[in-house]
């Protein structure tokens, strides 16, 4: 599990960028795992109600960073996390606040991606994210490859 440090520093990091700060995100748990998010759908209402596309994109996009970036901290490590490439499915019209999940995609190994960026100081794995219905189907699938690059 990670300390409330490192979520509080995760929270001002997003912050930070303008575009997120006025998307008021903000971090609804990790487990040491999976990272949620949480935003109120008066900020993401789109033109039939309900949450805009680009809205559920951006969210599930910095979940999934930051369940990147919070477990390299944790591994001892310092790198720059990057997305390299995403693929959104959106399954279903979400006409409430936005909730996100991210966690590591089925098959991709936390270990290996570590061992890999201690040795040549890069790395890649896949994700996962989902935007939740309050009846506890899914909205939208975010599915992504991302970039860790040591820090010297």
């Amino acid at each position: 599990m990670t300390s409330d440090t490192a979520l509080q520093r995760l929270h001002q990091h997003y912050q930070s960028m303008p575009p997120v700060a006025a998307m008021q995100v903000n971090i609804a748990g990790y487990d040491g795992s999976r990272l949620r998010l949480h935003a109120p759908l008066s900020q993401h209402v789109n033109d039939k109600g309900c949450a805009f596309g680009g809205s559920l994109a951006s969210m599930m996009t910095l979940a999934s960073w930051g369940v990147m970036s919070l477990g390299i901290e944790q591994a001892g490590l310092k790198a720059e996390v990057f997305v390299a490439d995403s693929q959104t499915r959106y399954l279903a019209p979400l006409f409430a606040d936005l909730d996100v999940h991210a966690e590591l995609a089925p098959g991709a190994d936390w270990g290996s991606f570590l061992t890999t960026l201690r040795e040549r100081r890069r790395a890649r794995t896949s994700l996962i994210a989902r935007a939740l219905l309050p009846e506890g189907g899914i909205a939208t699938e975010f599915t992504a490859r991302y970039v860790a690059i040591a820090k010297p």
